[in-house]
């Protein structure tokens, strides 16, 4: 693969994951511009000559959210009008995935769909997402949409952490089909937790453990984390019930000072998760551990650019 053939373009929101998969990918980022103007526009332009070549947009809509999700429509028109022969859309982290229902019969959004039709008006062929919050949302694009999963990435980074006297923990039931693949893939037991949450905030608590924990080295899988409170009270619960340890792992680490802070002072020993949303240096915990997500979605591109089937990666 070379630069004439693909044209890899960075959202601002993920320069760094970027450059990582253009070092895999053996090419350089496209040369771009995006600002914001004094009133709040977004101005996009790609500074180099695309086309005929396969164009691939990398953005993780993280804060700002709607800036960087609009960033990322006109990288896909700015594509588009330059001719470029196809444009993949990578998001990393898809934030508005979230909003994949209606909740309670209320008059609400569905706003992943809305998102979806927005990517599809601008002109993306296809969308590579990982770890989508509800894998039903593929169901809302027209286009082929490739989820890929960080299951293998993180699974093996932890692999040392555990032995056969370990059990893997779904915090609360939306998460036991995730934590369930998690501990098939190590061979170890599965425990869920009884998450009950209020509101439509980030307050969330767990009641009860259902499984064997007493004595274990406990691993709590979830998708993602925003303020670390389901794995908090997750892990006071398991130990309370006679864990020797409590670690977590997610895709998606979406931390603030506030969240970096509670995670350090919490019973978890250690969090690991990828960089779909790109680590915040100014905000630090010495127990939030990042791995790499980048050759897995390097990899990806590879194999859509030259045609192949990635069926192999979600196997793996």
């Amino acid at each position: 693969m070379t630069a004439s053939d693909i044209a890899i373009i960075a959202g601002s929101a993920s320069r760094l994951l970027t450059a990582t998969i253009c070092a895999d990918l053996g090419v350089r980022p496209c040369e771009t511009t995006a600002k914001v103007f004094s009133e709040g526009n977004v101005y996009v332009s790609i500074n180099e000559n695309i086309r005929g070549r396969d164009a691939c947009i990398i953005q993780s809509t993280t804060v700002p959210v709607n800036r960087n999700l609009m960033e990322m429509m006109f990288f896909i028109d700015a594509a588009r009008r330059a001719s470029a022969r196809s444009v993949t859309v990578v998001i990393p982290w898809f934030s508005y995935a979230k909003g994949d229902k209606r909740d309670n019969d209320e008059r609400v959004s569905i706003r992943a769909r809305v998102c979806a039709d927005m990517l599809e008006t601008a002109g993306a062929d296809r969308v590579l997402a990982v770890d989508l919050h509800a894998p039903q949302v593929q169901g809302f694009f027209r286009i082929p949409v490739d989820n890929l999963q960080a299951i293998g990435v993180l699974g093996e980074a932890l692999r040392h952490q555990l032995d056969e006297n370990s059990v893997i923990v779904a915090p609360d039931a939306g998460s036991a089909k995730r934590a369930r693949q998690f501990a098939e893939r190590l061979r170890l037991p599965l425990a869920v937790a009884d998450k009950r949450r209020r509101a439509h905030d980030e307050n969330a608590e767990v009641l009860e453990i259902m499984g064997d924990v007493r004595g274990k080295t406990c691993l709590i899988i979830d998708d993602f984390t925003l303020s670390g409170k389901t794995l908090t009270s997750a892990a006071d619960r398991l130990l309370e019930r006679g864990a020797k340890r409590a670690l977590a792992a997610v895709t998606h680490g979406i931390f603030n000072a506030e969240s970096a802070a509670h995670i350090e002072n919490s019973r978890i020993d250690e969090l690991y998760c990828t960089d779909t949303v790109e680590p915040n240096f100014r905000v630090r915990s010495t127990k939030i551990i990042h791995i790499s997500i980048a050759p897995l979605l390097a990899e990806a591109i590879r194999r859509i650019h030259t045609r192949e089937s990635i069926r192999g990666l979600f196997e793996n």
